[in-house]
């Protein structure tokens, strides 16, 4: 009898369990085809196996783990100091091999495809004294909803890949018949498209009860703009650099030739979603306060800590137990020697990115920005004043929710009566006299996201600034003059606590162009969606990390104490090659699969 072996993910395989607020742990680990659609329960087992292969990035530290990703420390707006997450390899263009951890994801998603496959074929045959038509019917849907995003996830990763489509491949089956090709990137994305619209029409507005994390109309429907986004951008648009990217029969797997309809294609989802979710079901996430700075800064900040809130889309749920680039408030001996720990830094490239409070970059002359000295200030996070070096002050909200700089307040407190107070330089309680693995290795660290260690934290991955922000990109590539641009991206900027653009009084200049338009669409990007694992994929797409992911990167002098700790800092010289703009298909892949073409330059 054929048997079907559940994947138990390090403790957070999900079960689907009704009047729960989170997809809960749990199953068998092996049961018989026939036990599995004989009772509701088991059914939901099988569906939570599939959902459970989401990725889990509230465990970036450990890559590969639970499909989560080094994304964010291989982007230009962190690095890692640990040595065990191949981020610091690929930032060098130097990957031991194209297997192991590498292999996780393509392994992982083909098998959560399989399953979802696997899935829909049978959950008809499901027993209908405990699973009703209707429960068979929006069952189907979730599965066929999440084959397509893990779809989509291998897109954003390899380019091309193989779709299966509804076909099972047996494990018995002939080594012939499991050798399939690769299909061009248009094709991949119009099944990913299709399977979504179709799995539409059957999901929930909303999930059932508490059952938060699972797909339905507005998930489906925002992925889709993603995917038609995904299309539309450079590295897949009429990218000649990629001619050579064909199958051993000459099908080119990536369009040679550009189509400004596409960008038409994905800013007409976009609207869609606009139009038919925004505000009935989701909204922008506010905060009141008498401060409109404050206000912006706790908008900024509970937006991605406070689960499940109108403006999440989607996301993991219940993601384990570690926080979130392990970052703790560490005690040493007494109270007098807290220290704070974080081994992600936020590189100076970032801190350079976000605006001045005055919503202007720190490169103009109106700014304000001063380079250097220090100011008594009062972060929005602190309690009282502060010697601040002056490149941190007067900052937008979203630098104080994003960056811990030096003498700062650390995020979370204890009860002693000593606060602690951030110090990097080298003899600081965070500093490297203290560690050499859990401190920055920039001297800034990462501060936004990160969630108190219970366990049952949601991963956010998709909100409704995304869908905004998607929108005016693509919006600007096929129709520049459209009025809804500067509509949807003062959106974002006056929840951020920033001036808007238009011609107003208390009002910035509207970038004038094209050019300058696109410019400022992908900074406003980076700022608002910086450690949501959305940067990495933007420079690929927009085909830029060649300038932007290569060279000299800087921090803090991590190795002295006093003043001298505020000297730029060469941190690392980065590498990245043509062929960094993809993961290698799996060396053990190609092998087995003479169809199967490897991605250039691996």
């Amino acid at each position: 009898m054929k048997r079907l072996t559940y994947i138990l993910l390090a403790g957070s395989l999900l079960l689907l369990a009704s009047c729960k607020k989170y997809l809960d742990t749990v199953p068998d680990d092996v049961l018989t085809i026939d036990d599995i659609f004989s009772s509701k329960a088991n059914t939901d087992k099988y569906l939570a196996n599939i959902y459970s292969d989401i990725p889990n990035e509230m465990q970036q530290r450990f890559a590969g783990s639970g499909n989560s990703g080094p994304w964010e420390a291989s982007s230009d707006n962190a690095k890692y100091t640990w040595d065990f997450n191949y981020s610091n390899n690929m930032n060098s263009s130097v990957w031991a091999n194209t297997d192991g951890t590498v292999n996780s994801y393509w392994t992982n998603y083909y098998q959560a495809i399989r399953n979802a496959t696997d899935f829909m074929t049978r959950i008809n045959t499901a027993n209908p004294a405990e699973v009703t038509l209707a429960m068979k019917t929006t069952y189907k849907a979730e599965a066929r909803g999440l084959r397509a995003l893990y779809y989509l996830f291998l897109l954003k990763t390899y380019g091309p890949v193989v779709l299966i489509g509804d076909n099972l491949i047996a494990a018995d089956a002939p080594t012939e018949s499991t050798r399939l090709p690769r299909s061009n990137f248009d094709d991949c994305i119009k099944f990913v498209v299709n399977q979504l619209d179709t799995a539409y029409l059957d999901l929930p507005l909303m999930p059932n009860g508490d059952e938060y994390g699972r797909l339905t109309k507005g998930v489906v429907k925002a992925y889709k703009a993603e995917a038609l986004l995904l299309a539309a951008s450079p590295l897949y648009n009429g990218n000649t650099e990629y001619a050579a990217l064909k199958n051993s029969d000459g099908t080119q797997l990536i369009s040679q030739t550009y189509d400004v309809n596409k960008w038409k294609a994905a800013a007409d989802a976009a609207k869609a979603f606009i139009t038919e979710f925004v505000p009935s079901t989701y909204r922008l996430y506010t905060v009141a306060d008498t401060d409109p700075f404050i206000a912006a800064y706790k908008a900024c900040r509970n937006v991605i800590t406070d689960e499940w809130n109108p403006e999440w889309i989607f996301a993991r749920s219940k993601s384990g137990s570690y926080m979130r680039y392990d970052r703790t408030p560490k005690h040493v001996g007494s109270i007098s020697a807290q220290q704070g720990a974080g081994a992600m830094g936020v590189t100076q490239t970032m801190v350079d990115a976000y605006f001045m409070k005055n919503g202007l970059p720190i490169t103009d002359a109106q700014s304000g920005y001063v380079a250097s000295g220090f100011s008594n200030f009062k972060a929005p996070f602190d309690t009282g004043n502060r010697s601040t070096y002056n490149q941190w002050v007067n900052r937008e909200p979203r630098f104080y929710v994003g960056v811990t700089y030096n003498n700062s307040y650390w995020l979370y407190q204890t009860s002693g009566a000593t606060p602690i107070i951030t110090n990097m330089e080298f003899n600081g309680n965070s500093g490297r006299s203290q560690s050499t693995s859990d401190v920055s290795p920039t001297g800034y660290v990462v501060r936004k996201n990160v969630a108190t260690n219970d366990g049952t934290r949601g991963a956010l991955m998709l909100r409704l600034a995304n869908i905004y922000l998607d929108y005016v990109e693509a919006l600007n590539e096929y129709d520049p003059s459209n009025a809804d641009i500067v509509t949807y991206l003062n959106l974002i900027r006056q929840r951020a606590g920033v001036p808007t653009y238009g011609s107003a009084v208390d009002q910035i200049p509207v970038p004038s162009g094209q050019v300058a338009m696109r410019t400022a669409i992908h900074r406003e990007r980076r700022i608002e969606l910086a450690f949501e694992n959305v940067r990495y994929f933007d420079t690929r797409r927009w085909k830029i990390a060649q300038q932007t992911d290569a060279g000299p990167f800087y921090g803090m002098n991590m190795y002295v104490s006093g003043t001298n700790f505020y000297n730029k800092t060469l941190i690392e010289t980065r590498v990245f090659q043509k062929r960094d703009y993809f993961f290698p298909i799996p060396n053990n892949e190609v092998l087995k699969n003479n169809l199967l073409v490897q991605n250039p330059g691996w």
